[in-house]
């Protein structure tokens, strides 16, 4: 049963990050916004639906372990992995000079992570509405960017193949996809990873974090072989910022998620070292491409992790 689940996951999510990127570009070409900010808001927010969905339930349910640790083996997994993956199948070339200030943002998100969590070994309710509050400021400044650059740039946008209601409620029933195809593909991998006697937390940051990037991946290797590069790289950052400041925001304020410190250190460790590998991939920024040899670095990256965790 565990296996049907985990392929019938699979295909769900397949074409729920297609559609979900259909609905993402046209909703970019009716606002007049650019398709990295529709990654880094609209498609991160439903890419991000699964993490939202099982940090909760693990905090309610007493497992902050699986709450913090998917997080953290998402924003690694998004990284290391989807990226990489996707700059395999297609180079990404970076044509928007936002993507190096969503990365302060993103690492700066996982520094106070880090902070809140070192200090008293939880994340509190207004830790988490200090979190939600920067998430609000960095999509309003995102959004208001994007349109002053259009203007001055006079920049010109395709005309959209579906109408705006259409791209809502494709994007709406795509989200709604991605978390039951992630539901279904972290039950099933969960259940096979139990068979063996895996801890909680080495769960939490291999099996159930992959099983929540898989819409990532899904929606960003869709986006490159569309040569829609903007939401494949505009996805992933926009996907770790929500990850940090909105599923743990909105977790921490429902729920206190206590955890020691010393439990995910290591783990942090490794989020800021492959956030740092990616801003070298990102060099030099005036012209940047992630090429497919840096995304074979970044999966490389990724494999050395999940060996590490594993054996450790």
């Amino acid at each position: 049963m565990e296996y049907l689940l985990l392929i019938s996951g699979l295909i769900v999510l397949y074409f729920s990050g297609k559609y979900l990127v259909n609905g993402g570009v046209a909703l970019a070409y009716h606002f007049k916004i650019s398709t990295l900010v529709v990654g880094v808001t609209v498609v991160a927010f439903g890419t991000s639906a699964p993490e939202l969905l099982v940090s909760l339930d693990a905090a309610l349910k007493g497992h902050p372990e699986i709450s913090v640790g998917n997080i953290i083996g998402s924003d690694i997994a998004n990284v290391a992995l989807v990226l990489g993956f996707a700059a395999i199948l297609l180079p990404i070339p970076l044509k928007k000079k936002s993507v190096p200030f969503d990365w302060l943002i993103m690492m700066l998100s996982g520094i106070l992570l880090y902070v809140f969590i070192y200090i008293n070994n939880n994340l509190s309710t207004l830790e988490g509405v200090i979190f939600i509050i920067l998430l609000f400021f960095f999509i309003s400044f995102t959004i208001y960017q994007s349109r002053k650059e259009a203007k001055q740039s006079n920049e010109l946008y395709n005309k959209p193949d579906i109408s705006l209601i259409k791209s809502i409620i494709l994007i709406l029933i795509s989200s709604v996809g991605l978390y039951y195809g992630a539901d279904w593909l972290i039950k099933g991998s969960v259940k096979i990873a139990s068979n063996l006697g895996v801890s909680e937390r080495v769960i939490a940051v291999t099996v159930i974090a992959f099983g929540t990037s898989v819409p990532e991946l899904a929606t960003a290797v869709i986006a490159a072989m569309r040569k829609q590069t903007d939401i494949s790289i505009g996805t992933v950052i926009g996907s770790n910022i929500v990850d940090i400041l909105g599923v743990l925001g909105i977790t921490s304020i429902i729920k206190t998620i206590n955890i020691p410190f010393k439990v995910m250190e290591y783990d942090f460790y490794w989020m800021f070292g492959i956030s740092i590998v990616l801003f070298l991939c990102l060099l030099p920024l005036n012209k940047s491409v992630l090429t497919r040899f840096k995304g074979i670095i970044l999966l490389f990256v990724y494999i050395v992790y999940i060996y590490f965790v594993i054996i450790g």
